[in-house]
C-alpha cells in the first residue's frame, strides 16, 4: 500500500508559501527557491492535484511581508546548488535573489546549468562553487571583489582569456579541472602568472616550477651512453 507523507502535501512550495512559521531567509542553508511545481495537467495524470493551491492576488503588503520573511540582504551563508535555476522559467526569480546577497560570504551554485552572471555583483563573496554550470569564459563571473577561494571546475571555460580580472582580488585558491582550458601549454605557469596572490591551483599548493616566467622553456637533463 501507499502511503502519503505528512510533508506530501507541501513537496511543491517554496518555504515562504508555507504558512504560519518565522522562519527567514538568513536561517536556511539550502532552501528551495525554484519557482512553482509541475502544471495542471501533469499533476492530474500524476494523481496529486491535491497538491495544487489556488492562486491568489498577491497585495503589496503581503509582496512586502515575504521581502522581509526572505531577508536575503543579512544572508552570509548560502546553498542554492542542484535547482536548474539557470532555467529561463527560473532565471529571472533567480537573479533577483542574487542581486539582494549583498553580505552574502560564501555561496554554492553547483549544477545549475547557469551560463552568465556577468550582471551580478557580490561584493562580500569570499568563497564561491560555480561547479558543474555552462560558464565559457571568465568573463561570465559575477563581480566577486573580496573573492579568496573560487571553484570552477566542470565548465566549459576554453581558454584563460578573462582570468587577470580576478588580478587585483584576494583570490588564494582557484580550481579549473576538467575544463578545456586545463590542456592549454603552461597552464600552471600562465594561471600563476596572471594572478600573483593565487597559492593553489586544482588542489595543488604552488610549485617553484609554476614562479617561472611562461615563455621561459624548460631544459631536461640527457643522459648520453657512449
Amino acid at each position: 500500500a501507499f502511503f502519503k507523507l505528512p510533508s506530501d502535501s507541501f513537496k511543491y512550495l517554496g518555504w515562504c508559501d508555507i504558512e504560519e512559521h518565522d522562519v527567514r531567509g538568513n536561517q536556511l542553508h539550502c532552501p528551495r527557491v525554484r519557482e512553482a511545481g509541475p502544471s495542471e495537467e501533469e499533476l492530474f495524470f500524476r494523481g496529486e492535484e491535491h497538491t495544487l493551491k489556488k492562486r491568489k492576488q498577491v497585495t503589496d503588503t503581503e509582496k512586502w511581508q515575504k521581502r522581509l520573511q526572505e531577508d536575503w540582504e543579512n544572508c552570509a551563508e548560502l546553498n542554492l546548488s542542484f535547482q536548474d535555476l539557470g532555467d529561463l522559467y527560473q532565471v529571472d526569480n533567480f537573479k533577483r535573489i542574487l542581486q539582494r546577497l549583498i553580505r552574502v560570504e560564501k555561496l554554492w551554485l553547483v549544477d545549475n546549468s547557469l551560463t552568465d552572471l556577468s550582471a551580478i555583483r557580490l561584493p562580500r563573496c569570499r568563497e564561491l562553487n560555480v561547479n558543474k554550470n555552462h560558464f565559457t569564459s571568465f568573463k561570465q563571473l559575477p563581480k566577486i571583489p573580496q573573492i579568496q577561494h573560487l571553484s570552477l571546475a566542470e565548465n566549459n571555460i576554453m581558454t584563460l582569456s578573462g582570468i587577470s580580472d580576478l588580478r587585483h582580488t584576494p583570490l588564494e585558491s582557484l580550481i579549473l579541472k576538467r575544463n578545456p582550458c586545463e590542456f592549454q601549454e603552461r597552464y600552471r605557469q600562465l594561471v600563476f602568472s596572471s594572478l600573483p596572490n593565487l597559492k593553489v591551483l586544482d588542489g595543488v599548493p604552488k610549485l617553484p616550477e609554476d614562479c617561472s616566467p611562461p615563455e621561459i622553456r624548460f631544459f631536461f637533463k640527457v643522459c648520453t651512453i657512449l
